[in-house]
């Protein structure tokens, strides 16, 4: 593998990790392998720690590509749990308001999920990386100041109903970048006469990369110390590697 010129890993993130936390743990590898104190990684689209799925890793010059690779289109496969809300609009917070849920059915919601498929404005939640004044909005969101945040264009090519038990809603949702699937709960919960809340998130697509591609973080790291190194001479040149370990 050619880290330097650049390799872009599939990683199924686990849940409970940030994206950083994955990035941090395949950066050290690669440093290891090359023997070097500094090396650049970074990743394409950020998971929350509540979400799975989907987390592209870039190394070396690929991180160059990291705009193109986040613009791709995402699909995602969500619960979302009518009858309660909560501030954050997932579990990370606890729910704040609770609402009857009992008259929607599965045609209500296959009658209502076209009103947001295509091109779509939304609002952002405030706890997110959104910036406001130059801030990141949850930093005030979680002090407790009231932010507000304007509503943004996006496209949602597919919202897709795959089950349905009477509370828990399971949806297969295909967007542009910069789509919360919280927010999307949110608004089906109030387009559906109750409150909605996200309850579990697996990006199983990033462009063309799909979830099944995809390896864990501890494979990745297993991979990086034990496959072949193809290095660009002039880079071997002032970063000789370290000999093997016995």
């Amino acid at each position: 593998m050619d880290f330097v010129t650049g390799e872009v890993l599939g990683i199924d993130k686990p849940l409970g990790w940030t994206s950083f936390d994955a990035v941090k743990r395949i950066r050290g590898a690669v440093q290891r392998r090359l023997g070097v104190r500094k090396f650049k990684v970074g990743h394409a689209g950020t998971l929350d720690p509540l979400a799975t799925g989907v987390l592209l890793v870039c190394t070396g010059k690929a991180t160059r590509g990291i705009d193109a690779l986040q613009a791709g289109r995402k699909e995602y496969v969500a619960t979302m749990r009518l009858g309660a809300t909560t501030p954050s609009f997932d579990l990370e917070k606890e729910i704040d308001a609770v609402y009857p849920y009992e008259h929607v059915t599965e045609s209500l919601i296959l009658e209502t999920l076209p009103r947001f498929t295509g091109h779509i404005m939304q609002v952002p939640p405030v706890f997110s990386a959104v910036k406001v004044d130059g801030r990141r909005a949850y930093l005030d969101a979680r002090k407790g100041v009231e932010v507000e945040l304007a509503a943004k264009p996006l496209v949602i090519d597919e919202f897709e109903l795959l089950g349905f038990d009477g509370r828990d809603m399971t949806l297969r949702i295909v967007c542009s970048k910069g789509t919360y699937i919280r927010a999307l709960a949110r608004d089906l919960g109030q387009a559906l006469g109750s409150g909605a809340h996200l309850v579990g998130l697996r990006r199983t697509a990033v462009g063309p990369v799909r979830v099944s591609e995809c390896i864990s973080v501890d494979e990745a790291v297993r991979m990086i110390s034990e496959c072949p190194l193809e290095l660009p001479e002039d880079w071997l040149r002032e970063h000789p590697l370290p000999a093997p370990r016995p």
